[in-house]
């Protein structure tokens, strides 16, 4: 008797359908031997699919579905017959049974620079989940499926931070680590290792809006008259706010990154630690006197700078001594340069190329900063009408 092979939905979590195989008569399982009539097959469908992407991922999930079927059928029916599809599906299984921790290892190998570090920490808490939530063992490509990715995003949501277990790691920190895995899986699909596009059915963590702190003119020249326990630190932070230079950037500078041109007045050249990329920058008069005599070209600018906790509350006593009641660390100086700029004018373009950002849309955060404060101003003139 031909056993029947039908494929069927089961309505499961998050509006979603689990598709199986339906099997009459019954048929014994691969594992237990016992007589059976459903096959899960990993494979989940949206209920009702909003977007093109996820009308694009059902059907893609459907066809795969169907493919099963029938070679489940042939397999049960004729196993004489051994078609082209399913020596396709012998070499996908054998894809299928690489290790997927290793293969994102090897593509965040490839990344350079910050990337690298970002990539590599998002490998971090890919091996803490597996051994966490998965007691350790292999994380297959056959393993993969959409509830176990949406489970490593939870858990990124909610896991304490590396570089401090009294916190839960930031939300666009989880973003962005959460982003190199559907990177990965991405990649994966074009390389045919996954027989569908799982990326495609994956939701991303939602971007957090981020206070970035800055300070006005008035209370950077209230710092300039207030004294600072450590003169280094108070003759960085105003250097950054003139420049627009990080904290390590500036740490790192030497004498023979600055040059003069007539007419045009000082250049700084260096690498920015951050992105690696050589970058020109502009430097106003006044971060020049800010520096005092120039030294030897191999010498740092600023001798002596370090980062350190007690220079942290170094940094918020003088923040408090001016007056100033706003929570500001070193990197609200850098903020401050893009706000102020362009509070005054200067286009968006220009302020992204001085911060050395890749994207115009990180620069876009400090644009509605200047909107706001704008805003605020406009509500502190009113009429007793």
């Amino acid at each position: 008797m031909a056993i029947k092979v039908t494929l069927r939905q089961k309505k499961i979590s998050k509006a979603r359908k689990s598709l199986y195989l339906d099997f009459y008569p019954s048929i014994p399982n691969p594992k237990t031997g016992e007589p059976t009539r459903r096959e899960f097959l990993g494979l989940y469908i949206l209920e009702k699919p909003k977007t093109p992407l996820d009308k694009q991922s059902n059907k893609e999930t459907q066809q795969l579905a169907e493919q099963i079927k029938q070679k489940r059928k042939n397999e049960l029916n004729k196993p004489e017959i051994y078609t082209e599809y399913e020596k396709e599906r012998l070499k996908a299984k054998e894809k299928g049974e690489q290790d997927f921790v290793e293969y994102f290892k090897k593509l965040a190998r490839k990344r350079k620079s910050s990337n690298y570090d970002n990539w590599m920490s998002s490998v971090n808490y890919l091996v803490s989940f597996t051994n966490e939530k998965l007691n350790g063992s292999v994380l297959l490509f056959s393993d993969l499926n959409q509830s176990v990715v949406e489970e490593f995003r939870d858990y990124l949501l909610t896991t304490k931070s590396r570089k401090s277990d009294k916190v839960t790691l930031a939300q666009n920190s989880a973003l962005s680590y959460f982003n190199k895995i559907k990177s990965a899986l991405k990649q994966a699909y074009k390389e045919g290792i996954l027989q569908f596009d799982l990326n495609a059915q994956i939701e991303s963590i939602k971007e957090e809006d981020t206070q970035r702190e800055y300070l006005t003119l008035e209370e950077l020249n209230q710092l300039v008259k207030t004294d600072c326990k450590n003169p280094l630190l108070k003759q960085a932070a105003l250097f950054s706010a003139l420049t627009g230079l990080a904290f390590a950037d500036i740490q790192k500078l030497t004498w023979s990154a600055l040059e003069f041109v007539e007419g045009q007045g000082y250049f700084v050249k260096y690498r920015r630690k951050k992105t690696k990329r050589v970058d020109i920058l502009p430097v106003p008069d006044q971060a020049i006197e800010l520096l005092g005599k120039s030294g030897d070209p191999a010498d740092f600018v600023i001798v002596g700078l370090n980062y350190s906790a007690y220079q942290n509350q170094l940094l918020a006593q003088w923040i408090k001594a001016a007056g100033i009641k706003k929570k500001i660390t070193f990197h609200c100086f850098r903020h401050t340069y893009a706000t102020l700029q362009l509070a005054k004018g200067t286009n968006i373009y220009t302020v992204s190329k001085m911060l050395g950002h890749k994207d115009l849309k990180t620069t876009a955060i400090y644009a509605k900063i200047v909107d706001q404060a704008k805003r605020d101003a406009a509500k502190r003139i009113t009429l007793d009408l």
